[in-house]
């Protein structure tokens, strides 16, 4: 049911003026889609409230409740005939008095729950944020009715309902990537975060960071593995106590986002997955100087997949002691910095990040080597990130102790990925199996950290077990390489003919 009312939904979009693309109709249907959620919430909350004998005051007034202005119902006396819950058309308002209603009236109400909230980890602030980042892009008011109607019909009371709801979330969001000209900027795939999660292997009571958050992937995945111990492999299986949950919804997961449209879809996918009030703030993570980091500013586990290929402003580089443009170098610097002594981090970055000879990479692979315990290193086949044009590894490390031996696994397929062929978990459960004995095989092997050359800390993938076999870098790698080093080259000229 819910997959085709989505499907309903983005025909209409479609012909409606204001929404251009596969990004306009999952943002437009997710603000709809989540005063609805939060109409359903409060019916719970509601009823909860009843049953124990407490009082409950509504967070949405009167006025601005999903039953009075999107989804009026006929009263059981005027429903002879068609039957109660249908929509009183004398009522529910349409065309231009609907968006209207909508720009002028609705958005501005709810936008003011942002500076009336009592704190930004309560589920008023996050409304207040969500309709103080987005605008009603639905230009027809009869377009707009026909949307509200399709997602009246959606419900979101029980457990089953909502993970259908969640999956389907998630689907649009993979849509999305494949939309873009990064897919990886909105979309990690599934299998991937799941494996890393389990390689992690976070615990109750630890925090969770995400610093490039992007539609909360990681952060959902890793309150699936932690709300579900029943799942978890080689742990004594337990229930979650009342206490556990309130940890898991109030004190564990934290992110920051810097796009306006991936930070209210990280929102939403999270509080379809549960978390009611997701503590993710809309910022620019690099914006930081990393040497104003405190342990109170610390945590247990970081999950992340930076931006490929961004470049970030002189300005923003003056916060960090390597200086580089490349967004994702930066980002492994702030990572460093966030996590505990004894902390773990999964980080999937660029497999250039392993071989590059510039000064930067150089430097952040030494910093990486002596400050953490790199134990693991998977790289990852082309193709795994769908329209991104990269190959990639996920590096796997904890604070505290230098590198002794790196475990390097390899994922060759016997097929090549693509939309139509993605990555599956099966196609890591290898890796999964031979990661925790760090065993060597055919596709891994490991590396004494000191036989690397000192003075460029190179920890290309080269398998030692391939008989010989020649590995050729893709040619996109070697442009990429050539480009960098040409910008380096640039920025060098540019002192010199300052200095002359």
């Amino acid at each position: 049911m819910f997959e085709q009312t989505f499907k309903n939904i983005d025909d209409i979009l479609r012909k409606d003026a204001g929404c251009s693309s596969e990004l306009d109709y999952v943002e437009q249907t997710s603000w709809i889609l989540f005063l609805k959620y939060l109409d359903d919430l409060e019916k719970d909350k509601q009823t909860a409230a009843e049953l124990s004998g407490k009082s409950y005051t509504p967070i949405i007034e009167e006025q601005f409740k999903w039953d009075v202005w999107a989804a009026p119902k006929l009263a059981l006396s005027e429903a002879e005939g068609t039957g109660k819950g249908k929509l009183d058309h004398h009522k529910a308002l349409s065309g231009d008095d609907l968006r209207d209603f909508v720009d002028l009236q609705l958005f501005p109400y709810l936008k003011k729950f942002k500076t009336h909230a009592e704190s930004p980890n309560t589920i008023e602030y996050k409304i207040g944020e969500i309709f103080s980042e987005l605008k009603n892009k639905i230009q027809s008011g009869y377009n707009l009715r026909e949307v509200i109607n399709l997602i009246d019909e959606l419900r979101f009371r029980t457990h089953k309902e909502k993970h259908e709801m969640s999956h389907l979330y998630e689907s649009k969001i993979k849509n999305m990537g494949n939309a873009g000209r990064n897919g990886g900027e909105y979309y990690t795939p599934r299998p991937l975060i799941k494996t890393i999660v389990k390689v992690v292997s976070p615990e109750i009571g630890n925090t969770i960071y995400d610093g490039a958050a992007g539609s909360a992937g990681f952060l959902v995945e890793a309150f699936e593995y932690l709300r579900r111990p029943e799942l978890v492999e080689g742990k004594k299986t337990k229930m979650l106590t009342t206490s556990d949950m309130t940890t898991l919804q109030k004190n564990t997961f934290y992110g920051k986002e810097k796009k306006s449209l991936a930070y209210i879809i990280g929102i939403m996918n999270m509080i379809l997955h549960g978390i009611e009030a997701p503590n993710i703030v809309h910022t620019n993570t690099l914006a930081e100087n990393i040497s104003d980091i405190e342990e109170k500013d610390r945590f247990d586990i970081i999950l992340a997949n930076p931006p490929f290929g961004g470049k970030e402003r002189k300005e923003v580089q003056q916060n960090f002691p390597i200086k580089t443009g490349e967004t994702a170098f930066l980002f492994l610097q702030h990572f460093i910095k966030k996590l505990k002594a004894g902390g773990k981090a999964g980080i999937i970055i660029k497999n250039t990040f392993l071989s590059n000879i510039d000064n930067a990479s150089i430097s952040l692979r030494r910093q990486l080597l002596e400050s953490c315990n790199l134990h693991t290193v998977l790289d990852l086949p082309g193709g795994v990130f769908t329209g991104a044009g990269v190959k990639t590894v996920v590096l796997f490390f904890e604070k505290g102790a230098p590198t002794q031996k790196v475990w390097f696994y390899q994922l060759n397929l016997s097929r090549n990925l693509g939309k139509t062929n993605p990555l599956n978990e099966k196609d890591l459960a290898k890796f999964v199996e031979l990661q925790k004995s760090k065993t060597d095989s055919d596709n891994s092997w490991s590396v004494d950290v000191a036989k690397i050359n000192s003075k460029t800390f190179d920890l290309s993938v080269k398998n030692p077990n391939n008989n010989n076999e020649t590995i050729l870098r893709e040619p996109k790698e070697i442009l990429d390489e050539i480009k960098s080093l040409d910008n380096e080259n640039v920025e060098i000229l540019k002192v010199i003919r300052a200095i002359l």
